[in-house]
């Protein structure tokens, strides 16, 4: 995958800001749609698009910034981009949840330890277009130690034709992060429910999924990272199956610095097990014509280059 981008933020001495960026390559391809859903005209060429917005600083209290277009989505930890994560793969809460947003945020320090934001986004996914209502949601952040972040982030809106309040879906997002000089510890719990309309008794879905990150740096160059978790989508309106997945991903990373250009090399393995009665992964061959067969565990051992050049 290939990104780039161009960024100046808003400050209280420069107070307009803007963010533009294009990307490309498969992990673009189907990042930001909702299983079964409409999506927006264009959206095959607006997927290049990695941030499009402007922003202000106004000079209201501690500061209160408005940010409007697509930018950085306000639910979830890790970023969709591999750069910028303690993994090579990401996690299933991660590609389950959205990584932009399009539409308008405002963020106020109500303290140096103390973040509050409320955001109105066009859809769950921004590439989704299952109707013209928007959808809300408001999150905060307080580091309670210097060492210690508590985050939660509530979002709630309509992701069907029928945009009856009944059928909303409402989700939360929760991240413990504990931040030391080389070692870093990440916790996260999510979980959502939606009504389904035009379904025999409008069944109610749900779905949950919890992991810890957890990275060392070992020294110099050296870091290695552990990321256990589970998934459950129990009427598989998340993953599109009926699933009960755990997985845990392993990674020993090594890297090159030289001035403003990070060239990072990590190697990975991951294990994801998936069961219930949509559950398993493809694997090669069919166990009858016309059916392709399924194993309920899946290995995967890769080996990442990131190359990446980033002015201060």
């Amino acid at each position: 995958m290939g990104l780039a981008y161009v960024r100046k933020n808003a400050t209280e001495s420069s107070r307009l800001g803007m963010e533009l960026g294009f990307q490309g390559g498969r992990d673009s391809e189907e990042f930001a749609f909702l299983a079964g859903e409409r999506r927006v005209d264009g959206s095959d060429v607006l997927r290049h698009i990695h941030r499009a917005n402007v922003s202000y600083f106004a000079p209201i209290g501690t500061g209160l910034t408005i940010i409007a277009g697509l930018f950085n989505s306000l639910m979830g930890y890790e970023s969709l981009y591999a750069k910028d994560n303690a993994n090579y793969t990401r996690s299933w809460i991660a590609d389950n949840t959205p990584y932009m947003m399009f539409g308008v945020n405002a963020q106020y320090s109500v303290s140096d330890d103390f973040i509050a934001a409320a955001f109105v986004v066009n859809s769950y996914y921004h590439l989704a277009h299952p109707n013209d209502v928007p959808s809300y949601g408001v999150r905060w952040a307080w580091k309670a130690m210097p060492r210690l972040t508590l985050t939660q982030t509530f979002y709630a809106g309509p992701e069907q034709t029928d945009t009856s309040l009944e059928f909303w879906r409402l989700y939360g997002n929760h991240i413990l992060e504990w931040r030391g000089e080389d070692v870093v510890v990440a916790a996260s719990f999510d979980i959502g429910t939606e009504s389904i309309a035009g379904q025999p008794g409008c069944p109610r879905t749900f779905v949950m999924g919890g992991n810890v990150i957890m990275r060392w740096h070992i020294t110099g160059p050296w870091s290695v990272a552990l990321r256990p978790e589970f998934y459950w989508d129990r009427n598989g309106r998340w993953t599109g199956a009926e699933q009960f997945v755990k997985a845990i991903t392993s990674t020993v990373e090594y890297k090159f610095p030289y001035k403003w250009t990070n060239a990072v090399v990590r190697v990975e393995h991951r294990y994801d097990d998936s069961t219930g009665v949509g559950g398993g992964f493809f694997k090669n061959g069919t166990i009858r014509p016309g059916v392709l067969g399924l194993a309920q565990g899946q290995h995967l051992l890769l080996l990442g280059v990131l190359i990446s050049f980033d002015s201060p």
